[in-house]
């Protein structure tokens, strides 16, 4: 599976209008992350700075919290995703980047990876957790979204494979631990929010 894996990025790239649309649309639709976001958005501080990993376009996840007035640093793999993010809110800083490369000065208050993380293989996925804690202020709030066991799986996009991946929640648990963070809330595939498997954290050491 990881010939699937190593296309995840050029599978955005190609369809990343596509990927925008249904966003988007679905969206408008209703914003099923809405309950969410507000207990995110609930555990940072004012106008505080969020780091979205795996930004897409922007829409609904950044856009929902730059309306609500923090500051965004978006990154994604895309290029033509962080386009339509510059485009759609110049004000905001966006930046082509692979997560399991991410190198940033600043740190944030929140740290948000809704249905990007998951795309990693999980020895990336182990590798991220003390990235996460560097990127972290004290207190920093983590949301992110995994699968429910330890494993991986393929899904579809555009007719071409869509590779996902999971740890266990108790490695989770563990790797969070390790890295300085409790975990505030944990819900396994949420009715209310399309079914997501959802991890909100803070940073405590």
């Amino acid at each position: 599976m990881s010939k699937d894996a190593d296309n995840i990025i050029p599978l955005y790239e190609t369809h990343a209008q596509k990927w925008d649309d249904i966003r988007r649309g679905n969206a408008a639709k209703g914003l099923m992350e809405a309950e969410w976001l507000a207990r995110f958005i609930g555990l940072l501080p004012h106008q505080g700075s969020v780091l979205d990993i795996g930004c897409g376009a922007g829409e609904p996840m950044a856009g929902h919290l730059i309306r609500s007035g923090f500051q965004l640093t978006g990154i994604d793999s895309s290029a033509s995703l962080i386009d339509i993010c510059r485009t759609r809110f110049p004000q905001q800083q966006w930046l082509v980047a692979d997560m399991r490369e991410l190198s940033l000065p600043q740190k944030f208050d929140g740290i948000l990876a809704w249905n990007s993380f998951f795309h990693l293989q999980r020895d990336d996925q182990r590798r991220m957790f003390p990235r996460f804690a560097t990127l972290a202020t004290e207190n920093a709030v983590l949301m992110f979204t995994s699968g429910t066991a330890n494993g991986e799986a393929i899904g579809t996009f555009e007719g071409q494979p869509l590779y996902h991946s999971s740890l266990a929640p108790e490695e989770y648990r563990s790797l969070l631990s390790e890295s300085g963070f409790e975990v505030v809330q944990y819900v396994e595939n949420d009715p209310h929010c399309g079914h997501l498997t959802v991890w909100l954290c803070r940073k405590t050491s």
